[in-house]
């Protein structure tokens, strides 16, 4: 596994607005506090999503990026790439793995970080059908899309990108976590970050108490000493 010092850029893939700040906020903010430049792909724009019927569909998609863009200050990002493709209905393409391959080939991270492509039984709600499918494209963009200049040629032949290799990715919400990073330092980075998504998170009166609830949960998983909070991961090595 890379140390964070031999990092400089990584790049989260992510299908919706909110789920990096679910998943691994905390561990943004250790990130960049040390100087590590962190892009955000989100592939849709959350169009689905909300739960108030008097805001008009429409208007959610800039809300709800707006509300990202807002996230991402709270943990230190700015960099915050749209691809805007249809929340709800995300389906791996060769269309979806030539556009992530795209940001990965303009940002040339050193660690790429994906959702789960694998459902979990066991926490059901983190294996909605996008992130699945964002978790999937992901990973095929990284092997072998984005290191092959010979894959989705127009990359290189029109837009002059050439093909990156990215050594390491980091998986979300993963069945089977090898590595814990402690965030009880940026619990209240994390939190900030995820009140930013107020359409999807002023209704959590209980917000606070349940982040903590599941960054404990974790920490034990990992040993950390009583008190401590950590976010999970599944560290996988792509050289």
């Amino acid at each position: 596994m890379l140390n964070d010092n031999e990092v400089s850029r990584i790049l989260v893939v992510t299908a919706h607005p909110d789920d990096v700040d679910f998943g691994a906020a905390g561990t943004i903010a250790g990130w960049t506090r040390t100087g590590i430049e962190v892009t955000y792909c989100v592939i849709t724009d959350g169009d689905a999503g909300g739960f108030d019927p008097a805001v008009p569909r429409s208007e959610i998609p800039g809300i709800r990026r707006a509300e990202q863009q807002g996230a991402g200050r709270a943990v230190g990002v700015t960099d915050i790439r749209f691809l805007g493709y249809k929340d709800g209905e995300l389906a791996v393409s060769h269309d979806l793995r030539r556009d992530i391959s795209r940001v990965i080939r303009q940002v040339r991270p050193q660690r790429v970080l994906i959702q789960s492509p694998e459902r979990n039984w066991e926490r059901i709600y983190a294996s909605h059908p996008d992130h699945l499918a964002a978790g999937e494209a992901a990973i095929q963009a990284v092997y072998p899309d984005a290191r092959n200049p010979f894959a989705h040629t127009s990359l290189l032949r029109d837009e002059k990108l050439e093909e990156w290799s990215v050594p390491e990715v980091w998986v979300m919400s993963a069945k089977t976590p090898n590595h814990w990073v402690d965030v009880t330092d940026s619990f209240d980075a994390k939190l900030s970050a995820l009140r930013a998504h107020e359409s999807q998170t002023a209704h959590r009166d209980d917000l606070a108490d349940m982040i903590r609830g599941w960054l404990t949960m974790q920490a034990q998983a990992a040993g950390l000493s009583k008190g401590r909070l950590a976010e999970g991961f599944m560290v996988v090595s792509t050289a």
